[in-house]
């Protein structure tokens, strides 16, 4: 298995962008690990700040360094990423777990979503695509591989509305469509003319009122109860 090639350049940092993310990654191939964290070494505004070879030391790693993001494999020896990030999130809630995989399996990345983690990208993406992930994870907004969307959607559309709805109020229930929908904070923000802060508090809000830990479970959670009709 081949790592992503390293873009030619160093990525720019954003413009406005001042803090720097740190990185924890996890993946029991020595190479593919060594070529990801050889390539995010190279963005500016990313900190490499640890790695690990399974998922028993990627916990103790996340644990100790309390990264902004977690670049997670799901399938490893000793404990599946599945159970890895259940346990990550239990220590160290503060950091967002992407899976970085191989499986294209719908029930993999529906476990994987169920379990906490925020984004869903497989190993045949590009670099770019890569490091922008990472900057909108640990900006708290969910990333997938495009592949893997409409496999969500019919996944979480084949299991059907289930219990009933929490109240949720008008604007709440506007901002989990544009979620469901994959939409940023800044692009809902846009989209529905208010602060980008306004809808960081909804969200919270959503969260909480659903008992979720993550926007991609409320995504599913709306797409599973009809409020994010899509073709």
């Amino acid at each position: 298995m081949a790592a992503a090639s390293p873009p030619p350049e160093s990525p720019p940092v954003p413009a406005g962008a001042e803090r720097r993310i740190r990185i924890v990654v996890v993946d029991d191939h020595t190479l593919f690990r060594r070529g990801i964290t050889a390539l995010l070494a190279r963005v500016p505004d990313f900190d490499i700040v640890g790695e690990a070879a399974d998922g028993f030391e990627g916990i103790r790693v996340v644990a100790s360094q309390r990264p902004d993001v977690t670049l997670l494999d799901l399938h490893m020896p000793g404990i599946t990423g599945v159970e890895a990030t259940k346990a990550i999130l239990k220590e160290a809630p503060g950091t967002h777990v992407v899976m970085l995989t191989v499986s294209e399996e719908p029930d993999d990345l529906m476990a994987c979503l169920r379990a906490g983690a925020l984004g869903y990208l497989l190993k045949n993406i590009d670099s770019d695509f890569l490091v922008e992930s990472i900057r909108r994870a640990a900006d708290g907004d969910s990333v997938m591989s495009p592949e893997m969307t409409s496999k969500l959607l019919r996944q979480v559309r084949a299991g059907g509305a289930t219990a009933a709805q929490p109240t949720l109020s008008p604007r709440e229930r506007e901002i989990l469509v544009h979620l469901a929908r994959g939409g940023s904070n800044k692009e809902i923000a846009r989209d529905l003319d208010v602060a980008e802060s306004t809808v960081k508090i909804h969200v919270q809000h959503i969260l909480r009122k659903l008992e979720l830990t993550s926007r991609v479970q409320a995504a599913v959670w709306a797409v599973e109860h009809g409020l994010a009709a899509r073709p």
